[in-house]
């Protein structure tokens, strides 16, 4: 299965967690779960890859950036990470979602 059909599966599947982060961009932006949720299902593509730590426990993991719009046109930026449970896919973290000006 693509990266970008799983992160969509987990999303219809509400296996869906924002951080702080997240929230506060999303209220300064107006912008509610289901337009974050709408625009990854629109997007075609992940458009960046970051390699990154985990702040909790140190390890190497991968960010996963998706812009991508709304039906009403809203731009959104997101950037999130699949977490892993016994190996297997738990929840897709969404670390940023704010509004994105081209």
């Amino acid at each position: 299965m693509k990266l970008l059909d799983r992160i969509k599966e987990l999303i219809d599947e509400e296996k869906v967690i924002f951080t702080t982060k997240a929230g506060i961009e999303m209220e300064r932006d107006g912008l509610l779960p289901w337009m974050v949720y709408e625009a990854i299902g629109n997007a075609v593509a992940i458009n960046k890859r970051l390699r990154s730590t985990d702040p909790d426990t140190g390890l190497k993991e991968y960010l996963y950036v998706i812009v991508s719009s709304t039906y009403s046109g809203t731009l959104i930026y997101t950037k999130g990470k699949i977490k892993k449970r016994n190996n297997e896919d738990t929840f897709y973290i969404l670390i940023s979602s704010k509004s994105f000006v081209a």
